[in-house]
């Protein structure tokens, strides 16, 4: 292909000239093309292509361009083949050459060819459509051999690729390790010794970093069968970081199917940036910032990071300049100091007013002024690049301003007059708006009825049911009192609402509890949800409305649960608690079907009503659920999971005494799912579990661990003496009961845990405020980023764990329906899973999520359609060679596809496979009858016209046992042209002896009556469903060694049940409803739809036409040569086309060959030829060589054969029984496909290629 021109140092280092001109020189890569590898030198030079990065490891042919004078050279073109670098020299020669002799300047040449070689590029770029992009022209050479060397398709796109080592067992092979979306691979070449490795993100089930006295730095991955070690990286911290990325997305694809789609809104790169940066690097970069700025401000999941600097912040309270780093987004700017806990600060741009650039002066250097519409300013400074920053701020505020007018216009809602004037660049929730919701919660109206007639709560639960007198005063108030008036004077000092500063005391104040009066609103501030709220006018009410009187999975459980919430306080033992419970979790559970509604959300979700409107209590739980304890709540629990793991490793670490007594007694993983998930609630009496909840929106998930841990840590020497996990559980519940809130004003509300314990000795009480100082103290050190470190290793675990999981219970499921053993059920249900993964990320036929839905049975969880069904037939199934594959596949898919969604679950493939590789001979051949049951695949394939051109397609190959080679291979390239190709089919896991086949059926009879049954309930096969089903088996045996013979019986068979077919018309019909054939006229127009609606005929491979397939049509053939039967397909089923019967006299003169008659009346039925004979107003063309063959063009409704015909007929003929009884190696095949790269090509096996194993 025509490069860029790059200048070439040393022309003829490491290469050898083939041709050359004044102008262009055509060089090889020492070592490529020569027998050998061109000797040791070769080997060598393929050694430092791979350790350097050479791209002439896969381009090894280059052109030159050379200047005469000064002998520069210039790269123009390169090829990986001598075929493609030859046609662009021919192009030089014949294009450029006289051109060129015409410059007089050594520099215009130069110019000419280089400006041509960017314009050639140019014009294909422009013709194939191929858009510029960010990834550098180094890159795209990496790029070319990762496609190259693993054999990827395009659509796998690489990340980036590092240097490094594996270590082989001993031996560590230097190359490069490729990092994909959805694959590691690495590759190497020492000294003509090649190294590759392949291995799938989902496959991964742990990745760590280790050292050892030798080499400090190593990366191990693990997978369910091998372990892997990488060494001696560059920069081994970016490419371990890249891998977590990149596994994680492989576990999320795992656990709710979401693919990975690029962002192609990231800036330009720079022409500066370094020569190894792909635009996925830098989106994965991006995305990885984005992350952590949202976590650490708790702000939306779709805010993404725009930028970060170093400034200061001059705070009003402390009166100096804090030292930090101010972070600009979409939508909001943020700012934290160096200093953890110091001070940080949220800005939404809805609030801004005003953005200015102050006068600079020496103490205070680059200024810049933010106001609000609260009448707060903030000012920065020392800002680098402050006037750049200015304007994406101004960019930002003027996208902001759009978007709030544009919502405003479809919420319809009703500003005052100074709300509209106040909100030139800001949203229409204002700082002060909680403030104005509480004046307006000490009105009458407990519920809103909106225009849309649904009602919400407009108070908090908490002050409908809490109504003081005002002559009632104790301690308990007067201190709840001095709270209040501590946060107000905290207001007063460092701001109130969602532009406040958060210091150091702020978060004191949490830690000493929240008054009950202000909960919600802080809530709402410290999670974020406030955010959410105030850009999503309205949402709440339309999803209430949308989801009244919807009923669903989801609702039902929310039904069921709707008591069972916190029971004991009054707000929820009368309708207007429940029914504010039911809005808001039916409401979620519309907003977010993938979690619809786990248990414990409604415990959670009371707790937060109590405290906060209705619609904030809406908003909180989507915070929690979707941000800050991300996957606790979905059908697997998986978040709760992979922190309970976090929870052993903190145990293990600060509470070691006590980690080993509570593994062996299994406490660990009993406790802390209810814990975490509940936030304590439903393990500590109210009044304190609510302070445990202040603690958490404020900090997070580390308070849960800490306090967690605290308990622990206050019973070790009880929990040690404990004999098993009931009195360890007794000792934890009794401590927990005894948590105490002496500070609440709250009337007591009885636990429903000690309800139900029965204490002669009551537990001391714990003060909960001391026991949370007590955590801080002892477990403080705990940070969030270590957090999300360890929930990254767990989380791996957690759910490679609960693939493995489902897979047993699958296995379980279906061992006892099929012959499989457990372990080739497991080795199926990896390759099953790995085909549909496949697919997710490469491309498939339907979209990944109708396909993969966790919520359903674990049988129905991964769904396959045809095109990957496909695949694995070609793998699999005994019955796949040539291009008859794709009928064949179809037929037995449509088959499995029981309830006509174009896609089959684990169940219906195996039964599918275990009929077709270890049925008896009965199973198998009824598996081979039913997929002919089911109406021709479609009016356009080219079938049949007549019984007579199918019969000769069946016979007319078939030459006497003295035939040539030459000849048999000529018409197998007919049949092969005509679109027929044979296929081979092995088979049967029981072998049984062929002799004595007269008693089989007797036999059969006996042993198997249910099935005897259940073949009695099969429809009769009809005319053209029989010649389909003889097509079928006539294409099985090509690469059989007994194929010939195979051929004779499959004619005998044939011919026999021909004649019992027209021997069967000869009985009187039987009634109308046990006849299952019967004529066209007698069936009535319902069948006819129903049939036309469920049938999908095939069209071409991977697709389905859900066109319904036209009535019968016949087609008249007239010859003087040839004479004519018809013969019409009955059944209604059936709604291929009409066939007739055309038999040639001039054949039965032929003597080289068989006759079609002589064929049909060869084998067991030799000396008995029937010849032809009228049977009622139909006939059917037998031939003889001593009578002519009559003529009749009346239509042959009545042909028709039964399965037990069918069975009999085959049962003659020992060689076909012997060929469906051949035991078939399901393990070999199974190991077989695993070692097929997944675009079905097969490694290299002079290669030292290693796939790590696919598991499930």
């Amino acid at each position: 292909m025509w490069v860029n021109p790059e200048e070439v140092l040393l022309a003829n280092a490491l290469w050898i000239t083939e041709r050359a001109n004044p102008y262009f020189i055509l060089q090889r890569r020492k070592g490529h093309g020569t027998r050998g590898g061109g000797g040791l030198a070769g080997l060598l030079v393929g050694t430092l292509d791979v350790v350097l990065d050479s791209s002439a490891r896969v381009a090894p042919y280059r052109i030159l361009y050379q200047t005469q004078d000064t002998l520069t050279y210039w790269t123009i073109a390169c090829g990986g083949s001598r075929r493609e670098v030859t046609e662009h020299w021919e192009w030089l020669e014949v294009n450029l050459l006289q051109t060129l002799s015409i410059f007089e300047n050594e520099n215009d040449i130069t110019t000419f060819v280089k400006g041509k070689v960017q314009g050639i590029i140019a014009e294909y770029n422009k013709i194939n459509g191929i858009k510029e992009d960010d990834d550098t022209d180094k890159f795209k050479e990496a790029i070319v051999k990762f496609h190259k060397l693993f054999c990827m398709p395009e659509e796998e796109k690489l990340v980036n690729y590092y240097s490094c080592s594996y270590w082989k067992g001993r031996v560590p092979r230097q190359g490069w390790m490729y990092l994909s979306i959805n694959h590691l691979c690495f590759y190497s070449f020492l000294l003509g010794k090649e190294a590759k490795l392949v291995i799938r993100w989902v496959d991964i089930t742990q990745l760590e970093k280790t050292a050892t006295l030798l080499l400090p730095d190593m990366i191990k991955v693990s997978t369910r069968s091998n372990e892997y070690y990488f060494s001696v990286f560059l920069n081994i911290s970016e490419t371990f970081k890249l891998m977590e990325q990149l596994a994680n997305i492989a576990m999320r694809q795992l656990l709710d199917n979401e693919g990975f789609e690029q962002d192609r809104s990231l800036p330009k790169l720079k022409k500066k940036s370094p020569q190894k940066v792909s635009a996925l690097k830098r989106d994965l970069d991006a995305r990885a910032k984005s992350e952590r700025y949202r976590a650490l401000f708790r702000l939306p999941k779709d805010e993404k990071l725009d930028g970060h600097t170093d400034c200061t912040l001059w705070t009003p309270f402390s009166k100096r300049h804090i030292v930090g780093q101010m972070f600009v987004s979409t939508n909001y700017i943020c700012f934290t100091s160096k200093e953890e806990n110091l001070c940080s600060l949220i800005i939404p741009l809805r609030e801004v007013t005003i953005v200015e650039k102050a006068d600079s002066s020496s103490v205070l250097p680059s200024p810049l002024s933010i106001s609000t519409k609260n009448r707060m300013t903030f000012l920065f400074a020392n800002l680098k690049d402050r006037d750049f920053l200015v304007q994406r701020i101004s960019d930002f505020l003027q996208q902001t301003t759009l978007k709030m007018y544009f919502d405003k216009d479809i919420s319809g809602s009703n500003s005052s007059i100074e709300e509209e004037a106040d909100s030139r660049a800001s949203g229409f929730v204002s700082c002060s708006h909680h403030q104005r919701l509480r004046v307006e919660a000490d009105g009458d109206q407990y519920v809103n009825f909106n225009g849309n007639g649904a009602p919400t709560a407009t108070q908090t639960l908490m002050t409908m049911y809490r109504r003081r007198s005002p002559e009632e005063f104790n301690p308990k108030l007067a201190k709840e009192f001095l709270k209040e008036q501590a946060w107000k004077m905290h207001f007063s000092e460092y701001g109130q609402g969602i532009c406040m500063y958060r210091t150091q005391k702020t978060r004191d104040l949490v830690l000493k509890g929240i008054p009950e009066s202000m909960r919600g609103e802080l809530w709402l501030l410290f999670s974020g949800a406030i955010n959410e709220m105030a850009t999503h006018p309205g949402y709440y009410e339309e999803l209430v409305e949308k989801s009244m009187g919807q009923y669903n999975l989801a609702t039902e459980e929310i039904e069921r649960d709707l008591h069972r919430s916190l029971p004991e306080h009054p707000a929820f033992q009368n309708e207007i608690g429940i029914s504010a419970l039911r809005r808001v979790l039916t409401a979620y559970a519309f907003r977010n079907p993938n979690i619809g509604y786990c248990q414990a959300m409604n415990i959670v979700t009371s707790v937060l009503l109590l405290y906060a409107k209705e619609e904030e209590a809406f908003w909180l739980l989507v915070a929690l659920c979707e941000r800050m304890l991300p996957d606790y709540y979905n059908t697997r629990v998986v978040g709760a999971l992979v922190d309970q793991g976090v929870f052993e490793e903190l145990a293990h670490d600060y509470v070691p005494q006590l980690y080993d007594c509570m593994q062996d007694l299994g406490v660990i993983s009993t406790i802390s799912l209810s814990w975490f998930l509940t936030l304590f609630l439903s393990v500590m009496p109210f009044e304190s579990a609510v302070v445990v909840v202040d603690c958490f929106f404020y900090e997070g998930i580390k308070v849960i661990f800490q306090l967690a841990l605290a308990v622990l840590e206050a019973n070790v020497d009880k929990l040690l003496n404990c004999k098993d996990d009931g009195e360890a559980m007794t000792v934890l519940g009794k401590y927990l009961d005894s948590v105490s809130n002496k500070d609440s004003t709250l009337p007591p509300i009885p636990h429903l845990h000690s309800l139900l314990t029965d204490d002669v000795d009551p537990y001391p009480e714990v003060d909960i405020f001391a026991l949370i100082a007590s955590s801080y103290q002892k477990f403080g050190s705990i940070r969030s980023d270590l957090i999300e470190q360890m929930r990254f290793k767990q989380r791996l675990k957690v759910i490679q764990t609960l693939e493995d999981t489902t897979k047993r219970n699958v296995v379980r499921t279906i061992v006892t329906d099929t012959a499989f053993t457990v372990d080739e059920l497991e080795e199926l249900y990896a390759l099953f899973k790995a085909e549909h993964l496949t697919s997710c990320y490469w491309g498939g036929t339907s979209s990944p999520i109708e396909r993969h839905d966790p919520s359903l049975p674990y049988l129905e969880q991964y769904r396959i359609d045809f095109q990957q069904f496909k695949n694995m037939f070609v793998l699999l199934f005994p019955w796949a060679c040539g291009a008859h594959t794709d009928i064949m596949a179809f037929r037995i898919f449509r088959l499995l596809d029981e309830n006509g969604d174009a896609l089959i679950n684990f169940r219906e493939f195996v039964s599918g496979l275990s009929a077709a590789c270890h049925g008896d001979l009965t199973e198998k051949l009824k598996l081979l009858y039913r997929i002919h049951l089911l109406p021709d695949l479609s009016p356009d394939q080219d079938e049949p016209d007549s019984a007579f051109e199918a019969t000769q397609y069946f016979f007319e190959d078939i030459a006497p046992e003295c035939s040539h080679v030459a000849a048999y291979e000529l018409r197998s390239k007919k049949r092969t042209e005509e679109g027929f190709v044979a296929v081979s089919l092995k088979t049967a896991k029981v072998k049984k002896t062929s002799q004595d086949n007269r008693n089989y059926l007797r036999l059969w009879a006996q042993q198997n009556r249910s099935k005897q049954k259940e073949a009695k309930e099969l429809l009769k096969l009809n005319q053209g469903q029989f010649i389909e089903l003889c097509k079928t088996m006539y294409n099985m045996f090509s690469e059989d060694t007994n194929e010939q013979e195979l051929y004779h019986a499959t004619a005998a068979v044939t011919s026999l049940l021909l004649e019992i077919g027209e021997v069967g018309k000869l009985f009187p019909m039987q009634p109308l409803e046990d006849t299952p054939i019967h004529s066209s006229k007698e069936i009535p127009s319902t069948v006819h739809e129903k049939k036309t609606i469920q049938t999908y005929p095939y069209v071409q491979p991977g697709t389905f036409s859900h066109k319904p397939v036209p009535s019968d049509s016949t087609e008249e053939i007239h010859s003087d040569q040839m004479e004519e039967v018809k013969l019409e397909d009955s059944s209604p089923r059936d709604n291929g086309a009409c066939s007739s019967m055309l038999i040639s006299d001039d054949e039965t003169k032929d003597d080289s060959s068989m006759s079609s008659y002589s064929v049909l009346s060869s084998g067991s039925h030799e000396d008995d030829k029937l010849q032809c004979e009228d049977i009622g107003d139909d006939t059917i063309l037998v031939r003889s060589h001593h009578q002519a063959l009559p003529v009749t063009t009346s239509l042959d409704q009545d042909w028709a054969v039964t399965f037990e015909q069918f069975l009999a007929s085959l049962l003659t003929e020992p060689a076909l029984v012997r060929y469906f009884e051949k035991p078939v190696s399901m393990m070999a095949r199974i190991t077989n496909a695993k070692n097929v790269s997944m675009v079905m090509k097969a490694f290299p096996s002079t290669s030292d290629y290693d796939i790590a194993t696919i598991s499930g």
